[in-house]
């Protein structure tokens, strides 16, 4: 893929309506049997050349959510850039975050796998079994997001089958805290692996890693008068409905609410890609 116009890439949240972890690779890799879908919460990715020094290369972040991003060769979409022949070094990135970063909305994995399908990964049928296995190897969220829509997603997260679309809407509440995903799963092997009675197995983990989730899920409880889903490993809940009045009052509490909707995968694909001089 050749840089030579600018490119405004939709990077789009995922949701994970449920999480079950089936096992762990002798790697250490967690296996899930997932359900994921997109939504219309996006970041926007800027992608230009950086000729001459202007604009300078490498990644800049902006946005609500830009505290806490890494803007060196440890975020995922400097990886990315490496795998589609380009570097932070002669590119220049703009990431406008939207998605929470330590979320458990997959805002770094969307961020990169923009940037990999804009250098043609997932973009050729025959080739994509490999391009999602390739896409696991940066990061597990990523192969879904590379795809995008709603599928069930099982192996460490690079195996999909793709789920006809379900029009859901959901009010998600962000909180002013971020858990780390591999914490989460290494607090779920030293809880003895506990399987939830609710649809999403790393929720008592989380829990240990960043125990303040607890109160705002009794908060959400209180108002919504039913009991929020963690989003993956968190740190944000999420209830089904436009329940946005009802926990207005949380924003007191440094919560972001967010209504969101699910999107097809054809809403994640080529459609997101704006290219102009």
């Amino acid at each position: 893929m050749t840089v030579s116009d600018r490119a405004i890439l939709h990077a789009h949240a995922k949701l994970t309506f449920e999480l079950r972890i089936t096992g762990v690779r002798d790697d250490g890799y967690h296996l899930i049997d997932a359900e994921m879908s997109s939504l219309d919460l996006h970041d926007l990715v800027t992608i230009q050349p950086a000729v001459g020094g202007e604009p300078s290369p490498g990644i800049t972040v902006s946005g609500t959510y830009a505290t806490g991003v890494p803007t060196d060769r440890s975020n995922l979409v400097a990886r990315a850039l490496d795998r589609v022949g380009h570097s932070i070094d002669d590119t220049a990135v703009h990431i406008e975050k939207r998605i929470p970063h330590g979320g458990g909305l997959g805002g770094g994995s969307a961020d990169a796998a923009a940037v990999l399908r804009w250098g043609g990964y997932g973009t050729v049928p025959d080739r994509l079994t490999d391009d999602l296995a390739a896409a696991a190897t940066l990061g597990a969220d990523i192969s879904f997001c590379l795809v995008g829509g709603r599928s069930r997603v099982s192996g460490i997260g690079e195996v999909l089958e793709q789920l006809p679309h379900v029009d859901r809407v959901v009010t998600l509440v962000i909180p002013p805290l971020s858990v780390s995903t591999p914490a989460a799963y290494r607090a779920w092997d030293e809880l003895g692996m506990p399987r939830s009675d609710g649809p999403n197995d790393l929720e008592a983990a989380a829990l240990v890693v960043e125990p303040r989730l607890s109160w705002w899920r009794e908060a959400i409880t209180e108002r919504c008068g039913t009991a929020p889903v963690l989003a993956g490993s968190g740190a944000t809940w999420f209830v089904e409905g436009r329940r946005a009045n009802a926990l207005a009052d949380l924003v007191d509490e440094g919560a972001e609410i967010v209504v969101a909707s699910t999107v097809p995968a054809g809403s994640t694909a080529d459609s997101d890609v704006d290219r102009s001089s």
